[in-house]
């Protein structure tokens, strides 16, 4: 793998981004309206906002990072970029690296954006250290853009990227924690909740925000989440080689 052909695609991709103002303006407009609309429907209730912001930071960084990713890396195959780049001597592994660096800075600032936006804005009460929440969530994004390019090499237009969102973002919704307590879960479904990533994420974010616990604490679920994201990494170089 070539250092330097991986951040020529990397900045290539940036600047593309970049570039696109409508793509710029909901990067940033999108997290923020939502985030607000979540701002405004707990405004009277903000022991409740306090609670349930730390698993709404990890969805929505999830939901983001996956929406942004996905769309885009099926706009580089659409316009047949991606298949010129598999013709030259790049290697795939430079490929993959590059795209995912382009996504990924984008994506982690649209995380850090919902992140700062929920505390300073929303001002909710927390615990813990915010740097920690940044490593959290940093591995958390890494996994959802592997999981965008994953998941886009199997799409032919952006209307199929969208209907695989309520595939993947419903069942982590509902069973990691978000809506209900794992714990109150029926058990075939605890058995699925633990293989969701988002589970992790809630369980680490939760455990930073509310209960003060320090990365040392959360090893398990950052573990989980390390594993998911080389797991999404490994699966993403594969399919990227099979176009």
């Amino acid at each position: 793998m070539s250092f330097v052909r991986t951040l020529a695609i990397a900045k290539r991709i940036f600047l593309q981004i970049r570039h696109d103002r409508r793509s710029v303006a909901l990067i940033i407009g999108a997290p923020i309206m939502v985030m607000t609309l979540v701002g405004l429907s707990l405004s009277e209730q903000e022991d409740i906002l306090d609670q349930v912001a730390p698993a709404l930071i990890a969805t929505f960084a999830f939901f983001f990072s996956f929406l942004l990713t996905g769309v885009g890396f099926l706009r580089e195959r659409a316009y047949g970029t991606l298949e010129r780049l598999l013709t030259t001597p790049v290697g795939r592994g430079d490929i993959v690296a590059g795209y995912m660096i382009g996504f990924l800075i984008f994506a982690w600032l649209q995380s850090m954006l919902i992140m700062f936006y929920t505390i300073f804005v929303l001002q909710i009460d927390y615990e813990g250290s915010l740097w920690q929440v940044f490593v959290l969530l940093l591995v958390l994004t890494v996994g959802s853009v592997s999981l965008g390019i994953f998941v886009s090499t199997f799409a032919r237009n952006e209307f199929q990227v969208v209907q695989f969102i309520p595939l993947i973002l419903t069942p982590q919704v509902f069973l990691s924690g978000v809506i209900v307590r794992v714990e109150q879960l029926p058990g075939y479904l605890r058995v699925a909740s633990d293989v969701l990533p988002l589970t992790y994420a809630v369980r680490g974010m939760q455990g930073i925000m509310i209960l003060g616990q320090n990365l040392s604490d959360i090893i398990p679920e950052l573990a989980a989440l390390v594993a998911f994201a080389l797991f999404m990494m490994a699966l993403a170089l594969l399919t990227v080689r099979k176009i």
